[in-house]
């Protein structure tokens, strides 16, 4: 498979992935004490994934999300210079998704419970930078890890990957939104932190470093983990 074609796959994940995930949660809400917004928009990134996975999944191993594909290249599963150019699809397609996002929610007059475009920010962690760090670090860990895990050649898991990665994202997301919003995801932050501050609401963009140094940090720890666990 080219790269050219790879890459247009990752630009379409992410921006399937941030375009529904985070109009999700603009949509319903999800704020932790409203249950059905929260547990939508965990499903909404979740079921993302899943779709992805499926779809483009044989065209590009379907990372859509830079530390994923960082782990990915730790483990030695992509070259350098095709970590960076599915890097940029990614955030690229996150821009596509999140200015999807605008004309829904823009020109088509639909509430945007969030205010800020699904971004992430620190106030369910009372706007603490290094907590932030911490949740960011850990939840990607624990994502990272799976995706390795789940599809490492070594060991046979067949059709069942793309269900148990969307799953797991399902899962971080149950325990993270109402603290960060969970980014484990680099360019699923970056977009609509943007797009929050072309609208006035700068806050999203002042701690956008948090989710860009957590998820790389993390997705960096699971490689090297996962790596010492798997040596024989």
């Amino acid at each position: 498979m080219t790269s050219m074609k790879k890459y247009v796959a990752e630009f379409i994940g992410t921006a399937v992935l941030t375009g529904v995930g985070c109009g999700t949660a603009m949509l319903v809400g999800c704020a932790a004490d409203a249950g059905c917004g929260y547990i939508l928009t965990a499903f909404a990134f979740g079921l993302s994934i899943v779709a992805m996975a499926y779809s483009i999944g044989n065209i590009s191993g379907c990372h859509i999300n830079p530390a994923v594909s960082l782990g990915v290249l730790m483990s030695g599963g992509m070259s350098t210079s095709e970590f960076v150019g599915y890097v940029v699809a990614q955030v690229l397609g996150a821009f596509c998704g999140s200015a999807v996002d605008a004309v829904i929610f823009g020109l088509g007059g639909v509430t945007d419970m969030t205010g800020g475009f699904g971004a992430n920010g620190l106030a369910g962690v009372n706007g603490s930078a290094i907590a932030g760090l911490v949740v960011e670090l850990v939840l990607t860990f624990i994502f990272v890890t799976t995706i390795l895990g789940v599809t490492d050649s070594k060991f046979k898991h067949g059709s069942f990957a793309g269900l148990v990665i969307g799953l797991t994202l399902f899962f971080v997301h149950i325990f993270g939104i109402g603290l960060t919003g969970t980014s484990v995801n680099p360019a699923r932050s970056i977009a609509p932190a943007v797009f929050a501050a072309f609208t006035g609401n700068a806050a999203p963009l002042a701690s956008l470093w948090v989710f860009i140094v957590g998820p790389l940090a993390g997705a960096a720890l699971a490689a090297a983990v996962y790596k010492y666990l798997r040596a024989e």
